[in-house]
């Protein structure tokens, strides 16, 4: 399916034109299609739930910093159908994006597809990217303490951060070198 039937059946569903929605298809064949932030939500519903379409599954939710363009960020979706009884016809995939300024928000698509609740929870903590309607809006790999977004393009480079060791080793380095001496050992009389 192109990514310009996608958009038909999108804009016939949503009685939206068109043209709020681009199309475009990338060289490695998977239809890409841009929506307008306000339509997402809804535009993710219709991609979910309208037969044609189905697209059931939300393999990845990710983002890509354009800095210093404006809109700055784009935040992708990688959408599957796959085409079994009861979830469409063919298989068939998508990407969807959506652009975003640095100060704006994107609706969550949490309540469209479970597994967007961690993606856009790493979308957040990496670029700084808010999501509006998410259940659960904070950090979920950087530290709760960490400054700033480690993923945008104009991060500072150098960190200086205290390293910081949780658990002491538990053996001595002699003692490993000891430890795989000996296993090489009896591996060999074995």
């Amino acid at each position: 399916m192109q990514a310009t039937e996608i958009i038909e059946v999108l804009s016939r569903a949503l009685s939206v034109e068109a043209a709020r929605f681009e199309a475009v298809e990338s060289r490695d064949g998977m239809p890409t299609v841009y929506a307008p932030r306000d339509l997402l939500l809804e535009a993710s519903r219709v991609l979910r739930d309208a037969p044609e379409l189905r697209f059931v599954f939300l393999a990845d939710v990710t983002a890509v910093d354009y800095h210093p363009r404006d809109p700055r960020f784009e935040v992708l979706y990688l959408l599957a159908c796959p085409g079994v009884a009861g979830y469409g016809d063919t298989p068939k995939r998508l990407r969807l994006k959506v652009r975003a300024g640095e100060l704006d928000h994107v609706p969550s698509v949490s309540s469209v597809w479970q597994a967007a609740n961690w993606g856009e929870r790493e979308v957040y903590d990496f670029f700084g990217v808010h999501f509006d309607g998410h259940p659960d809006m904070r950090r979920i790999l950087m530290p709760d303490d960490w400054e700033g977004f480690p993923m945008r393009k104009d991060y500072p480079v150098q960190i200086n951060q205290r390293v910081k060791t949780y658990a002491p080793l538990q053996v001595s380095e002699e003692e490993f070198v000891a430890n795989v001496e000996a296993a090489r050992t009896s591996a060999r009389k074995d």
